[in-house]
């Protein structure tokens, strides 16, 4: 659209994945909580790390937290300094929006990890 030029600029909700070896559920709960923060969460990847970010997605779609809004593919050259060209480099954003249900499962959830905590706390006092 015309005119979102700032916008676009800095997305509050907006995650980069790239390929530094984080943990696949480290963006996925980092996507609840921005999709908690904001209601939508924008995940875009560049190259290899596009795996992760469909896989990211389709955790959370299973989990019945997120429904898809929308998918845009593009290319975008990249710099690489042990060549004279830039490479050309596949990029994935993928919009996800929260279910009805998403309030409901992380509250059930946040509830379930309360219990074990104070199992645990509980275990270790007897």
């Amino acid at each position: 659209g015309a005119g979102g030029g700032a916008a676009e600029a800095h997305k509050k909700n907006r995650i980069q994945v790239s390929n530094t070896k984080k943990p696949l559920f480290f963006y996925v709960n980092l996507a609840k909580r921005y999709m908690q923060l904001h209601n939508e969460v924008e995940l875009s990847a560049l190259g290899m790390a596009i795996a992760t970010v469909v896989t990211v997605a389709e955790i959370l779609k299973n989990n019945g937290l997120a429904v898809e809004k929308k998918i845009m593919t593009s290319t975008v050259d990249v710099k690489d300094d042990s060549r004279s060209r830039p490479m050309q480099k596949a990029k994935i954003e993928i919009v996800l929006g929260k279910t009805d249900k998403f309030d409901e499962l992380m509250a059930a959830a946040a509830e379930e990890r309360e219990a074990a905590a104070a199992e645990a706390e509980a275990e270790e006092q007897s």
